[in-house]
């Protein structure tokens, strides 16, 4: 089964290719390098033995991914390509809007022009479910006013799959809303490495803790929280890679539109998770606090029950296991 992944070269992106090929998929790649690099590809072959074939360019660009998909004819999509920060998305959201959007209008054309590519997996985001009404959440929780133009990107990104489904019976669209992924391949090949500053809080912390800035800054600390940070659900990466081949392997011959959660099911302070990184490692750090970040809310977490149930999911790797394989691979990339 050939699999076409959008963004492949990318943090979750490249984990989840490691997973498809161990489990036999055949792979090819479309990434435009905006948030990634080529020598990603060396370090999956070093992981798996095999190397995925690379299309480097946007895919946005409808013609050249319909070029792509005349000629690999994949059998099923993984769309991770598109901008995935919350308060950049608030500083440039017409950016945001074209990149994320488009990038799907453009992958759901290439699909019509191939009969035999039957299925997408969708990249979506916990985002979705806004400030939550209540905790766990679960997929029939409701999807709530987004809070920064990313979370809107995916909320519209998720309409636009239900409308092209029920035009498209024959084939399938599986929306996983992701929680918070952090961590790195226990190898130390593959990581979270983002050009420039990052947005998210592990690499941030991983940059912090191998010297190569001063203080981590934590964004708010009054939050009507326990300790007054943030509450999230974070995910080791592989293990939500792997809820990626859970999904393909049971949905193979679904058709219509399959939404999950994938996440650890547990809530974690931003304050709980950096407490972790440094019993995991060993090592201190400066941390300071600043102002809330726009479009940031205060608490969320998965129910991650259908998961289990119905894609056999659950989680292998522990915090602590996410914090010390994170640290190990930045050790390796400073």
């Amino acid at each position: 089964m050939k699999i076409l992944v959008t963004g492949g070269l990318g943090f979750i992106g490249s984990h989840t290719v490691v997973e498809l090929l161990q489990n036999n998929f055949d792979v090819c790649i479309i990434d435009n390098l905006a948030n990634s690099k080529m020598s990603t590809v060396d370090n999956i072959t070093a992981i798996t033995n095999k190397k995925p074939k690379v299309y480097c360019f946007d895919v946005c660009d409808s013609a050249k991914t319909k070029e792509v998909f005349s000629t690999e004819r994949p059998d099923a999509v993984i769309h991770f390509a598109g901008l995935k920060a919350v308060g950049e998305s608030c500083e440039k959201p017409l950016l945001y809007y074209h990149v994320n959007i488009d990038a799907t209008l453009s992958v759901l054309n290439a699909m019509d022009s191939v009969p035999t590519c039957k299925s997408i997996i969708f990249a979506s985001s916990a985002t979705v479910y806004g400030v939550p009404n209540s905790l766990p959440l679960t997929e029939t929780s409701p999807i709530q006013d987004a809070t920064s133009p990313y979370g809107e990107t995916k909320i519209i990104n998720e309409r636009i799959l239900q409308d092209w489904a029920k035009v498209n019976p024959q084939k399938s669209a599986i929306i996983l809303r992701y929680f918070n992924p952090i961590g790195a391949h226990p190898s130390g090949l593959l990581g979270e490495d983002p050009n420039g500053v990052p947005n998210n809080l592990m690499p941030y912390v991983t940059r912090v803790a191998t010297k190569q800035a001063p203080y981590l800054k934590i964004n708010g600390n009054d939050y009507d929280t326990l300790d007054g940070t943030a509450i999230r659900d974070y995910i080791h990466v592989v293990d939500l890679a792997r809820g990626h081949v859970l999904a393909l392997n049971k949905l193979k011959d679904f058709r219509g539109v399959y939404i999950c959660n994938l996440g650890s099911g547990k809530g974690t302070s931003v304050l709980e998770l950096i407490n972790a990184y440094k019993k995991a490692t060993g090592v201190d750090f400066k941390v300071e606090f600043g102002p809330k970040r726009a479009g940031d809310v205060p608490a969320n977490f998965a129910s991650i029950d259908k998961a289990k149930r119905e894609l056999g999911f659950e989680c292998k790797y522990t915090l602590e296991d996410a914090c010390k394989h994170a640290y190990m691979y930045q050790l390796k990339h400073i």
